[in-house]
């Protein structure tokens, strides 16, 4: 069965104040559950980020949001894409994605990479350490999360992180705990970690990038001694989709100049078109041995157009 993901990387309404903006998560969090989604991503950042918009727009914290749409769902999925390795010590992180797969009754999925916003990082007062130390930091936070979501004491020794029987009670409800997905295509490290770790990995671009980037998880799970087959892989892009044609054409091209995205590299981000267009192209990248979409659209979408999203990714099923 595909896995179809929808995330959630804006938290720019015009038309909704503060004090209604979880009111609208919570309305796009629902539609999602309603139009097939299998889970429902909020992104790890303190500042919006530059390729969704200006850094002053709103952003909430991940984890707070996602148990809040806990409470509000009752059968997708809910993760962080994904969880920057630098902002959290690793045995917190395990209590907490613990705490959301309780208070979800089991949908929790710890979504987790090595961080790359420097600059947010240290607006915040958080140290910026190195590439290598971050990813040294990945990989204890790997260790440490799945020690602690399948044993309720862990000693774990790590190159930075360290946990002395730090006890995790109660355990997560989902049997072996939240899957774990590694976001990144880096083939050297990141790749080698998701094959050793995790249940789940997330890349980003076009279709030969995908195929690509399977092509070296694969050899890096036959280093490890697993069968790629094992992890879940899948591709985050952006999506619009529209009952006509000539309408996904005016949204498409007013995406592109508010993001400042050519023609030449709008494959490497979009899917675009009516609803038979739109899985058309969705299904071309499962033909590269993706087992799963991930989407986000627009700021500002709507939960009808998440609800037109799901009819046209239903034909996947």
């Amino acid at each position: 069965m595909v896995h179809l993901g929808l995330q959630l990387p804006s938290f720019t309404f015009p038309d909704v104040p503060d004090d209604r903006l979880f009111e609208r998560i919570a309305e796009i969090a629902r539609a999602a559950e309603d139009a097939g989604f299998d889970s429902f991503w909020v992104m790890d950042h303190y500042h919006q980020i530059a390729s969704v918009g200006p850094a002053t727009d709103p952003m909430l914290e991940a984890y707070t949001v996602l148990s809040a749409v806990a409470a509000r769902s009752s059968r997708i999925q809910l993760g962080a894409m994904v969880t920057g390795v630098s902002y959290r010590n690793p045995a917190f992180l395990a209590k907490v994605v613990t705490t959301l797969d309780i208070v979800s009754s089991g949908r929790a999925i710890l979504g987790i990479g090595a961080a790359w916003n420097d600059e947010e990082s240290l607006a915040y007062g958080y140290p910026w350490p190195s590439p290598t130390e971050r990813f040294e930091r990945l990989e204890d936070a790997l260790r440490i999360c799945r020690s602690m979501f399948t044993q309720q004491e862990s000693t774990v020794h790590g190159t930075i992180h360290h946990v002395e029987s730090a006890i995790n009670v109660p355990q997560p409800v989902r049997p072996g705990g939240p899957p774990i997905l590694v976001g990144g295509g880096g083939e050297r490290k990141t790749l080698r970690l998701t094959a050793r770790y995790a249940d789940m990995w997330n890349g980003f671009g076009d279709i030969p990038t995908i195929q690509h980037k399977l092509d070296v998880l694969s050899e890096h799970c036959t280093t490890e001694g697993r069968d790629r087959s094992e992890i879940l892989a899948t591709r985050l892009g952006t999506l619009i989709v529209a009952d006509a044609h000539e309408e996904a054409d005016r949204r498409r091209r007013e995406w592109q100049a508010a993001h400042g995205v050519g023609d030449g590299s709008l494959a490497m981000r979009l899917t675009w078109g009516d609803r038979n267009e739109v899985a058309e192209q969705a299904s071309a990248f499962l033909d590269t041995g993706l087992q799963g979409l991930l989407f986000n659209m627009p700021a500002g979408s709507s939960p009808d157009d998440v609800s037109r999203a799901g009819e046209a990714l239903s034909a996947l099923r």
